[in-house]
This record gives C-alpha cells, sequence and structure tokens, in this order.
C-alpha cells in the first residue's frame, strides 16, 4: 500500500504530462506564447513538489541551507552598513575610526549570525539593552534572548582567533 505522498507524485505526475500534451497542441498567437508561458511556470512548480515529495527535502537548500543566503552575505558586503564617519569625528575620537579590512572580518561575522543572533547580539552589545528588555521588544523569552547572544559569540570567538 502506498502513502499519500507516493499518491501525490503519481498524481503531480499525470498532471505534468497533461499541460506538457496541452502545451504541444497550442500554435504560435500570441495568446498561444501567454499560455505557454503559464504552462511552463505549473510544469516547473510541479517538478519542484515531485522532487520535493521524493526526496523530502526542498530542492533549493544544500545541506540544509537556503542557497538564497549567500545573497545575503554578498548584500551586506556591497552595502556600507558600517560608514566612514572620519570626517564627522573631533580628533579626539579618530580612535573610533574602523579600517576597511576591519569592517570586512566586522562584515563577515555579522553575516555567519541568524537573523534572530544578529538582532539580539547588536541590540546588547551595541546598544546596551538588557536581555530581559530584548526579550520584551522582540517577544521572546529572556532565556532564549540568552541562547542568541552566545551563539553568536561563540561564532564572534571562533572567526577571531
Amino acid at each position: 500500500m502506498s502513502n499519500w505522498a507516493d499518491k501525490l507524485i503519481h498524481e503531480y505526475t499525470d498532471g505534468k504530462k497533461d499541460l506538457n500534451r496541452l502545451r504541444k497542441k497550442l500554435g504560435d498567437k500570441p495568446t498561444d506564447r501567454v499560455d505557454k508561458s503559464l504552462i511552463n511556470g505549473m510544469v516547473d512548480d510541479m517538478d519542484f513538489t515531485i522532487e520535493w515529495l521524493e526526496t523530502g527535502r526542498q530542492p533549493d537548500l544544500m545541506r540544509g541551507i537556503d542557497k538564497r543566503t549567500i545573497y545575503q552575505k554578498r548584500s551586506l558586503e556591497s552595502m556600507d552598513i558600517i560608514p566612514d564617519i572620519t570626517s564627522q569625528l573631533d580628533e579626539d575620537d579618530k580612535s573610533l575610526y574602523i579600517p576597511a579590512d576591519q569592517k570586512r572580518v566586522l562584515i563577515n561575522i555579522l553575516s555567519s549570525f541568524s537573523l534572530r543572533e544578529r538582532q539580539c547580539y547588536i541590540l546588547h552589545a551595541a546598544q546596551g539593552m538588557s536581555m530581559q528588555e530584548i526579550a520584551d521588544e522582540l517577544g521572546l523569552k529572556k532565556r532564549t534572548v540568552q541562547q542568541y547572544i552566545e551563539r553568536a559569540r561563540k561564532k564572534v570567538e571562533q572567526r577571531v582567533s
């Protein structure tokens, strides 16, 4: 006896075959081209779903990590999230300047954090908020915030040493 996933795979495969037959019957009229485009999208969605059902894993994931997260790191690198403020500082404050190579290290560290780790760590380390204040702000438990901060600190230690 097959399970529900096998039944869905069979239904999606049959549906995909029907769509392919329909696409082959269409001509080159402008309305047919629009229909072909829609059918191609549906077939792609069915391929995605069939692969997911067969493997038990989302097809776009690599080792459990979404491939799209690489773009998050690239966007952090291309953005000047840590701006150069030396022109705004007094001579006494020039020690606050962060050189470009140190900015890259900082961006590398921040991009290794999950969203929640980054939020909690920055609110705690940079804003000086207590773990309870962060928990209240983000709607989390204090212990959860503490765990996010601990994980972030471990990542900092790993990348710095």
